[in-house]
């Protein structure tokens, strides 16, 4: 047992090594990360801030081509205020008259790094800017990336973006709700509603009417991108295959093909139901009817109550028939400001009768209700199949005269500008790292550079695992209880395994006993062959006293007796005899001083034990232990 102590031991400590070594390599992993940034921040001709973690901020430029960027680093350009107003709404609020900051962000601060903030609750908010270059959907993707940081939660809002259609008539200055748009794209919640939009309108080729395509839901849980007050990354990718995939932080959370996972479908269906066709008065769609040949069996009664007193049922003995269940509070006293005349006659509140706690009820005793036996309810007939059962009815199919095909709905309108038309109910939301390309090496570069960044401060900045589960108690007091389980439960294995413990008695004088048992042959052949020369010599001279004791002749004369051979023995040239007369020679050398009958009775004993089953040559065990 002491032996599985220390193994328990050791575990622990290899436990606690691991646990050791993990840590310092995150952090020897940290600090290759921000040397990492160092470097690239090292080649840039540019000027640069340095954060307390010894990040170097650089403002990210593309490495490829791209249709638009944004790192609001410098002055606001290009972008434009709407002077409009939002129709269906009433004017105090329809103004788009939200503000716009450009400022850092409140946490997690990289210096050096701004962002557009929107920063007033419960108005409209409008701002939009030109592409670089229009963007044509022909035969490259469309990759739209930009950073969100909902720095106080959001309540309801969103911080979707529009890429706004081409036209003659597109001006940023009266851009509004209904301003025609490509796709509209990014988070939104309301509620408990969490989204991520991906919406797209689609050109009807026979009508010429717009109707817009949602994506379907993502399958993954939003609510940490909304609450966590982390800096995140939005990517929508189009391909022309006419496949789509939305990422956060460069994780997929939504893919699929936009012929086949938007609502609702591009492509009209084939066929529809004729709306003029009706359906036949006589026409029978119950599957089940009564049997209409059933009858009410004579004895079924339907009045019988479905409860009825139990006639076995026996008042308690001690129960209070003139004690109430409620009494007058005798400690209530009447309000100073009760007024009889106005509020009436003043009562004591009603409390439970003390003496009932102690009875097994108070007041009149009332029969317990039982189910009764005779209860039957109403009578209905018994179900059987329709035998004019005609299914369920539906319109025939008639060609749908709206019917189009549309093989390749990724070529979309051609997209000119960018905007942000938004409400919300929390302020402060930022935007940061907008880029329109087609190259995803190109995106990813650039969220290497911006928001890689604030990702790194990010982790830096986390609070360690202590102050985590100390915050967590805070708000939930009974994890105290569970920290201190799981403190106690350690310490006391390591206490109860650990803990040095001396050998008691009862061990020693068990061992001691231990000695003394009977050996079997191969154990005592095993300790034979340890013994040393000078024991041997012991022996020798033991069996020859021991043959002048027993006055015996010489070992001519004194033939050994023929003895039983035992299953397993080996034949030897005499050795055996000689075991054999050894013990003869230690029966008789202890009995020397007594008399002859001592002798043989340890010969008759060893004798005994040889023809136990316990081994042949147990007096030789008992002559070793009197030795030593």
């Amino acid at each position: 047992m002491h032996f599985q102590w220390d193994w328990l031991c050791l575990g622990v400590l290899l436990i606690s090594s691991v646990t050791t070594e993990t840590e310092n390599e995150e952090t020897r992993d940290v600090d290759v990360e921000v040397e990492d940034f160092d470097k690239q921040s090292q080649e840039a001709d540019v000027d640069r801030d340095t954060s307390s973690l010894g990040i170097v901020y650089q403002t990210p430029k593309p490495t490829g081509e791209v249709y638009f960027t944004e790192t609001f680093d410098g002055v606001l350009a290009g972008w434009v205020l709407s002077k409009s107003k939002k129709e269906d709404t009433d004017d105090n609020i329809a103004k788009y008259d939200g503000k716009w900051e450009v400022e850092e962000l409140k946490k997690n601060t990289v210096p050096g790094d701004r962002g557009l903030v929107l920063k007033s609750a419960a108005k409209h908010h409008a701002i939009s800017a030109m592409l670089t270059k229009a963007f044509i959907f022909d035969k490259e993707p469309l990759i739209v990336q930009y950073e969100v940081n909902f720095q106080e939660g959001i309540d309801c809002g969103g911080a979707y973006i529009k890429l706004l259609s081409s036209s003659d008539d597109l001006n940023l200055e009266y851009f509004f709700d209904k301003t025609p748009y490509t796709i509209m794209f990014g988070p939104d919640k309301c509620g408990e509603d969490y989204k991520l939009h991906f919406i797209f309108r689609h050109k009807n080729p026979k009508t010429g009417e717009y109707d817009e395509k949602h994506a379907k839901r993502p399958d993954v849980d939003l609510k940490k991108f909304y609450l966590d007050k982390k800096t995140h990354l939005y990517t929508l990718v189009l391909k022309p295959d006419d496949t789509f995939e939305m990422l956060i932080d460069q994780t997929v959370v939504s893919k699929g093909s936009l012929l086949e996972d938007v609502v609702p479908p591009v492509n009209p269906p084939k066929e529809i139901e004729d709306p003029s066709d009706k359906k036949p008065d006589d026409w029978d769609e119950r599957p089940k009817i009564p049997d209409p040949n059933a009858v009410k069996p004579d004895d079924w009664d339907e009045d019988e109550p479905s409860k009825i007193e139990d006639p076995n049922a026996v008042k308690p003995e001690g129960w209070l028939d003139d004690e109430p269940q409620y009494v007058p509070d005798p400690n209530a006293k009447k309000p100073r400001d009760w007024d009889e005349e106005m509020d009436g006659e003043w009562e004591a509140p009603q409390i439970p009768n003390p003496k009932c706690e102690t009875a097994p009820g108070c007041g009149h005793w009332v029969r317990p209700m039982k189910n009764n036996p005779n209860y039957k309810g109403k009578w209905k007939a018994p179900m059987i199949d329709n035998p004019n059962y005609q299914g369920i009815w539906s319109p025939r199919k008639i060609p749908n005269p709206d019917y189009f095909e549309d093989l390749h709905p990724f070529e979309m309108i051609t997209v000119s500008a960018i905007g942000l038309e938004l409400w919300s109910m929390t302020s402060n939301i930022y935007f940061d790292n907008f880029i329109i390309c087609s190259e995803k090496e190109v995106a990813d570069r650039w969220a290497a550079d911006g928001w890689g960044l604030k990702k790194l401060v990010a982790s830096a900045n986390e609070p360690g695992m202590f102050s985590q589960l100390v915050t967590a108690a805070e708000d939930h007091p009974w994890l105290w209880l569970l920290y201190i389980l799981t403190l106690a439960l350690p310490v006391g294995l390591g206490v109860l395994f650990c803990w040095p413990t001396k050998k008691s008695e009862e061990d020693t004088d068990f061992r001691k006993l231990d000695v003394s048992k009977p050996v079997p042959k191969g154990e005592l052949k095993y300790e034979r062959d340890e013994f040393e020369d000078d024991e041997i010599e012991l022996e020798e001279e033991n069996e020859d006293t021991a043959e002048d004791a027993m006055h015996c002749m010489p070992a001519e004369a004194c033939p050994a007796a023929p003895r039983e051979k035992f299953e397993g023995e080996v034949e030897d040239d005499g050795d055996i005899d000689d075991e054999a007369a050894n013990e003869v020679a230690v029966g008789s050398q202890e009995g020397v001083n007594s008399n002859k009958s001592g002798s043989e009775d340890e010969e008759e004993e060893a004798d005994k034990s040889t023809s136990s089953g316990d081994g042949q040559l147990k007096s030789v065990r008992k002559r070793r232990v009197r030795k030593d």
